[in-house]
């Protein structure tokens, strides 16, 4: 074997297999899912069913950037509403305004459930009036949650305000939620948890939760299974909009699959 040889074929492995030095392994092969679907962003995926855990990430320089969190911001938004009494438990039904709004399902009552499963935004907003700008700010500082920045201009701080999160910070925030070790009572994590159930089989538990800012989306979460579970976060830009939504999902649930999880989409 030739040295030019032996030097591209080392320069080929490394590229698709770089490990960086906190353990965390590049995936560019994880792009032709993105190329598939149409998509631009980056996915982080950290897998327990081994030991040590295994990091795995496509687009390595996006997944530290911080992006607002959008509606995955509901789950540690509910943690916040439980732990300040703004919510009392999944059974509290929060009435309904009245106010037409263009998603059906918010133009209703609901519950914790109904909320994180429609992604109602009204009741989330009375959270934050309830909650406060400076309690809000202690609940994030001490959950270690992005920037820990409540404030806003104008709009909801983590939709429209300065409020941001990377790929790589919601996953250890999930990741603190999945063991129940977060500052917060065990049984509200414990509910949390079970409002994030999206779909089950008897082989595995998915929970995870959307979120869209206009410009990008986001869906985050992780698999259960008897050997371990296995985290994402996905961020992709959405200049389609309403069009590149289920983007979000078809990709994560492509590469869950391709590791033996899930069912393409």
């Amino acid at each position: 074997m030739t040295r030019a040889l032996w030097t591209y074929l080392l320069a080929a492995f490394f590229s698709v297999f770089a490990w960086a030095g906190d353990g965390t392994r590049d995936k560019p092969d994880w792009g032709a899912y993105f190329a598939e679907f149409g998509a631009t962003g980056t996915l982080v995926v950290v897998d327990e069913r081994q030991t040590p855990a295994a990091t795995w990430v496509f687009n390595r320089d996006r997944s530290t950037r911080r992006y607002s969190p959008a509606s995955t911001f509901k789950i540690p938004h509910t943690l916040f509403a439980l732990d300040a009494g703004a919510a009392a438990d999944e059974f509290q039904v929060f009435k309904w305004d009245g106010v037409k709004r263009s998603f059906d399902g918010h133009n209703q009552d609901q519950t914790l459930r109904s909320a994180m499963r429609n992604s109602t935004l009204w009741v989330y907003q009375r959270f934050a009036s309830q909650i406060g700008e400076a309690k809000a700010r202690v609940y994030l500082k001490n959950s270690h949650y992005g920037n820990a920045d409540p404030s806003a201009s104008r709009g909801d701080y983590w939709v429209d305000g300065n409020l941001s999160i990377s790929a790589m910070e919601q996953i250890a925030f999930l990741r603190k939620l999945y063991r129940n070790t977060l500052p917060f009572k065990v049984e509200h994590q414990r509910l949390v948890k079970d409002l994030m159930v999206k779909q089950a089989t008897s082989d595995w538990i998915l929970r995870a939760k959307t979120g869209w800012e206009g410009r990008y989306g986001w869906w985050v979460g992780w698999v259960e299974t008897p050997e371990g579970a296995v985290f994402f976060a996905l961020n992709i830009d959405t200049p389609r909009r309403l069009e590149d939504l289920p983007k979000r999902e078809q990709i994560v649930r492509a590469v869950l699959h391709s590791m033996g999880l899930l069912e393409p989409d």
